[in-house]
This record gives structure tokens, sequence and C-alpha cells, in this order.
């Protein structure tokens, strides 16, 4: 962090609610109180030393201080990511944020990855209690059972808990149950430290729009042990072509499932599949069942099938499939055939020189993970919208209404019967806060 400004212990994540009349009391007040409760219970259950946060919320930021650049830190230092669940939560974007933010460092824990851990670091909590048919793919991975902290929470959530003076006894437990989770989990997962000065403005959402959850093919196109070329090192592949690894040793398990967890983190539902084996359905005349992603290792370009397959991708006008080109530069192999493998990656991907072509990374290959794992949001969101702009619709049966006219007295359908019906498809491309407690409430400190 900037100078010596200390590292918190856990980041509070939570979606402002806003004020109904800017005369009522900061309604995330309630919010700030629930926070300063916990962070005196994790005081209490940690040997932090004076002056070291217990946690972060973003109500502490001064005024002219950079927040982009204090959020960045703080998610790339905390050791704890405490979502607050609320119904507005899951709606917004900043929320989504932060939330990818912190959990692509624990896709790039590398003690996780060759361990098998699930800790990902984060502790949800109930602020207001969400269904669970409104929980986007990240949060509903977690499973995590909020009744292990009281029914009344799990009913409830902090905010009941904390406005209802009945309650008051439940909400001194959930808390210190909450800090002591926090505690264990900090203690069990050791976060790799992410990017502070990463673009926070360019950070996609972890949460798509709600609905039916969105899907996700992933190809890989790669060598494996049994098809390698003459001059290339096996320490890269596996028996099969989804283990290819381009970043070892650094990284420590195939690239597919990197870009499985990744992909997850964006709210999509993922498929993964070898692309030579199914070619004939992803370059079929069909409309497309869901955007895609392939994974291309030059050194498979070597074989004449292959190298046809990825050009008909790109003689094909399948723009809802992005191409990503992983090349280490670091590997002894590259260097001795970089100019003949990137000549023939430039001529078989030669159609998707255009932009509305699909996405490609560039022809310089994706040199590290860490830059691979940067550009992924960008290929995805390119599938994603050239899937919406090509993939079959399904409009209610029966014939629309009439279309509106701009009139002078404004937007509306006009007087005149001369606009005709539209018929058959149509394809769209494209409170208790005011300061007084009602009866059994609790008022703020």
């Amino acid at each position: 962090m900037r100078g010596a400004e200390p590292r918190p212990y856990f980041f509070l994540s939570y979606a402002h609610t806003p004020r109904n009349d800017p005369k009522d009391k900061d309604p995330n007040l309630w919010v700030e109180r629930f926070y300063r409760d916990l962070c005196a219970h994790v005081l209490q259950l940690t040997s932090l030393p004076a002056g070291v946060p217990a946690g972060f919320l973003d109500q502490q930021m001064q005024p002219g201080e950079g927040w982009q650049e204090r959020l960045s830190e703080s998610l790339a230092y905390c050791r704890v990511f405490v979502p607050l669940y609320s119904p507005r939560y899951f709606l917004s974007e900043q929320c989504g944020r932060e939330w990818y933010a912190f959990s692509s460092r624990a896709v790039h824990n590398q003690a996780a990855r060759s361990n098998g851990s699930q800790m990902s670091g984060i502790v949800p909590a109930l602020w207001v209690p969400v269904p669970p048919r409104q929980l986007p793919q990240p949060a509903e991975r977690l499973q995590f059972n909020h009744a292990t902290f009281g029914d009344d929470y799990a009913d409830e959530g902090f905010y009941g808990l904390i406005k209802l003076r009945y309650l008051r006894d439940q909400y001194e437990r959930a808390v210190y149950l909450l800090a002591k989770r926090i505690v264990k989990v900090a203690e069990q997962t050791r976060m790799p430290e992410g990017d502070p000065h990463q673009d926070y403005a360019s950070v996609p959402s972890a949460f798509g729009p709600p609905g039916r959850a969105r899907q996700m093919e992933i190809s890989v196109l790669a060598c494996s042990h049994s098809d390698l070329p003459a001059d290339r090192a096996p320490d890269c592949y596996g028996s099969a072509q989804r283990d290819w690894n381009p970043y070892h040793p650094k990284s420590s398990r195939p690239l597919a499932d990197h870009v499985v967890d990744l992909v997850r983190n964006l709210d999509y539902q993922v498929r993964v599949g070898d692309f030579e084996t199914e070619a004939e359905r992803l370059l079929g005349s069909d409309r497309p069942t869901a955007p895609g992603l392939l994974l291309l290792d030059r050194w498979a370009l070597d074989a004449p099938r292959r190298r046809e397959l990825v050009r008909r991708l790109g003689e094909a006008g399948r723009p809802w499939i992005s191409v990503m080109v992983p090349w280490n530069r670091d590997d002894p192999d590259s260097g001795r055939r970089e100019s003949a493998l990137r000549a023939v990656t430039e001529e078989v991907l030669e159609p998707r020189s255009e932009q509305e072509s699909g996405h490609r990374s560039h022809s310089g290959g994706v040199p590290t993970l860490e830059a691979f794992s940067q550009e992924l949001p960008g290929a995805v969101k390119a599938a994603e919208r050239h899937y919406a702009a090509h993939a079959e619709t399904f409009p209610p049966p029966g014939e629309g209404g009439r279309i509106p006219r701009l009139l002078v007295e404004g937007v509306g359908y006009g007087s005149s019967d001369s606009v005709p019906p539209v018929h058959g498809k149509v394809h769209d491309k494209g409170g208790a806060d005011d300061g007084e407690a009602s009866e059994g409430e609790e008022t703020i400190e």
C-alpha cells in the first residue's frame, strides 16, 4: 500500500442503500454499526498490533482520497472477503467488481491449486436474506450454511437482528460467530497478494444479469504426449489435449482448469471439450447454442488437419468463439520456433483481422498467465456480445402492435392508421432510520 498504510484483515463488501429523501438519515449507518461490532470481535480474537485495522469499509475513506486506488489496494491485500448479501447486492456492479477482484486471487493461489483445497477466502454474511434462486453462480457455489449462526439470523439477517430489540442477544451471538469464522478462514487460507495497481475501472463484475444462468463453451486445441512434434519437449502436456499447461512451471495445473475457474467467477456455467473432437458441431451451419472460447496451442498447428480446422473457424464467420493464444516466452522451445509458428498462426487466423470477426489474441501470443487472466474477461465479453447478435430468438406468437412514431408533441402512435402492424418474428440483436425507533427496534448509537 502507499507508504506505511496498514493492510486490512477483512474487506466488507456491501450494497449502498439510497435515501428516499435527502433529509433522511443515512440508512447505511446500520452497516457501519455492524462493521464496528465485527471489527471489535476480530481484534479480540487475533493478535493484530495497534494501528492495524481489522477491516475495510468504504465509509472510512476520506474526502479527496482516490477511492479506486484505495479499493484496489484493500482488495489486493485483505486476507478475507466478506460480502454482505442483500437483494441489492447482486444487482450492484460495484459489488460484482469487488467480488471478482478478490476471487481472482484465489484462482492464482498456487497452494490451493496444488493441494486441491476448496478454501476461497470468502465468508458470506446475510444483511437481508436472499432466496437461493436469486444467487448468481459464484455465490451459489459457496454452499454456506447460514443456519449455523442461528435460525433467527438465517431468517432475518443482520439487519433484522440489529433493528429488533428482542433479537439483540441473537445479533451479538451471530456477529461473534461471524468474527470467529473470518479468523478461522484467514488462518487456514493463505491468499496470495493481488495487484494493488490494477485498473479497478476495468475489473469485470462477477454477477451476470438476473434470470437464466449463462453458458460458455471452452474448447482446447493442443498437442498431447502421443502426438508431439519431434522438436517439442513434453513438459507442458499430458495424455489428453485439455491437460495442456503452456505456462509450466510457474503454473501447476492445466490452462483449461484455470480458465474454468475464471469464467465461473464471471457467473457462467461452463462446458469443456476438445475442439478437434467437436469441430463439426462447432463449425456447422446451425445457429450457436452458447458463446465459446478456443484455447489454441501454436504447436498443434504443425498438423495439417488442425491447421485446416482453425482456418475453417476463421472463414466460417463464427465471431461468438473467441480465440486465445498463449505463448510462454520463457519456454526454451519457444524461441527456436517463434517465427515459423507465428507465421502459421497469422495465416490461419487472418480472416479474424477485423474486430467484428471475433476476438483473437494479438499476434505475439499471451506471454504470461497473469496477462492471460487479464485478457480473458474481454474475450468472454466479446464472445457473449457476438452470440447475442447471432443466436436464434424466440419472440412470443401472434402479431405485434403498431410501431410508435415520433410526433410533433412527442413519441406516440399517431392519429393515422397508415402505420401497418408488425407481422411475424422480430429478431432483436441488439422506516425507523429517522432517529426514533419504532416499537421493538434498537436505536443506533
